[in-house]
């Protein structure tokens, strides 16, 4: 394995990654840090190769097959694919791709863990297979090369037609790179078992003497995590905390803690501002506020927020991660959220600024307006 370095400064949470095969070259920083300067080289070329594929979608059977031809028959790479992948019947009965098929590596997403065995990832579909592809990587991500081929495309800058002369490029290395910020989420239950039982007479009986009464999950998150009310009629009401202060308390639908990336995803459907995926920053956006004065909030990358629900909520809430994951929070349980340690590296097209501002246009149509006319001479003397 080829170690990946970084040149200070730059925010903590980006020079904590584990050792990976490439390496990031930043300038010698006597200035604020242009974007466009990080670049990805490789200490040695890379070998392995994830390919994701979103499943069962026929438009991609071609690409997948031309592009996974190409990797095992011409650059000789170990290719690695889920094993539900090739369990789609148009892939498994192709004979003429069997030979292919039989030289991959596959995995399954819940049993095996490859962070290890991967130099860098290729995604084929939407944005929603790059946030799939963060999730299966829980610390350390390689490098990722995202192709739009799906509806949206925000996240994935580069179009298949041109895909070998592009997969040459990022294999001989020194191509543009943006570090996506991720969110570690962690989950703490009150273990049903163990909450306090009421018996008839009224008096409360613990059950279990206060170890082990927690139970908690985490989740690494691209885009945002979403606390709302659920199937409810009634407001969410949950207590938000930075730093173990409470700031405020959220009535309303709910409330969306987004990264950067995540901040042109739902959250700028809520009212926020987009922010580009190099600037250090936590997004706290409500959703549909019970309150004219709850604006859009951004927080530095270095705090650790909670959210709770509020001793007066009259429901339970409802969480999600990246729209994944979905589960319901109940009085006791808390959701604690950090900046990861673990970014995503992703490949640019081009460079994270220009890459940035044309997905805001293509994507978004950010700005598109009829232009105003030039005055005649005519008119303005009136």
């Amino acid at each position: 394995m080829v170690q990946m370095t970084f040149t200070p400064p730059l925010p903590v949470f980006l020079r904590l990654i584990p050792a990976q095969s490439f390496r990031l070259c930043l300038p010698t920083p006597r200035h604020i840090q242009d974007p466009a300067s990080q670049r990805l080289t490789w200490n040695k070329p890379p070998k392995s190769v994830l390919v994701i594929k979103k499943i069962r979608d026929a438009g991609l059977l071609q690409p997948f097959k031309e592009l996974c031809t190409f990797l095992t028959e011409v650059k000789s790479m170990i290719v690695y694919v889920e094993r539900k992948v090739l369990e789609d019947p148009a892939i498994a009965g192709d004979d003429a791709f069997r030979t292919t098929m039989n030289k991959f590596c596959t995995f399954r997403d819940d049993l095996d863990d490859i962070s290890n065995y991967v130099d860098f990832i290729i995604c084929l579909g939407g944005d929603g297979t790059l946030l799939y592809a963060s999730s299966l990587f829980q610390e350390s991500v390689p490098p990722v090369m995202a192709f739009h081929l799906g509806s949206l495309g925000f996240l994935t800058p580069f179009n298949f037609d041109t895909y070998q002369s592009q997969l040459n490029q990022v294999i001989e290395g020194n191509v543009s790179i943006v570090l996506r910020s991720r969110l570690r989420v962690r989950v703490q239950k009150d273990s049903r078992e163990k909450r306090a039982k009421v018996e008839e007479n009224g008096v409360i009986l613990t059950n279990g003497d206060g170890e082990g009464m927690h139970k908690a999950a985490q989740y690494q998150v691209l885009n945002e995590v979403v606390v709302d009310r659920g199937p409810s009629s009634y407001l969410s009401n949950v207590d938000l905390f930075l730093d173990g202060h409470l700031i405020t308390t959220v009535q309303g639908d709910g409330v969306i803690v987004s990264t950067p990336t995540g901040s042109t995803a739902y959250a700028v459907a809520a009212g926020a501002s987009m922010i580009h995926p190099n600037v250090p920053a936590i997004m706290i956006t409500p959703i549909c506020p019970h309150s004219l004065s709850f604006r859009p909030i951004v927080v530095p990358a270095g705090v650790e927020l909670k959210v709770m629900l509020s001793s007066e909520a009259r429901n339970t809430a409802w969480v999600s991660f990246d729209g994944r994951k979905r589960q319901e929070i109940c009085h006791g349980d808390s959701i604690t959220i950090t900046t990861s340690c673990f970014p995503v590296p992703s490949i640019c097209f081009r460079d994270p600024v220009t890459d940035w501002f044309e997905s805001l246009a293509q994507c978004l149509h950010w700005n598109v307006r009829k232009k105003q006319h030039h005055l005649t001479s005519e008119e303005e003397e009136f």
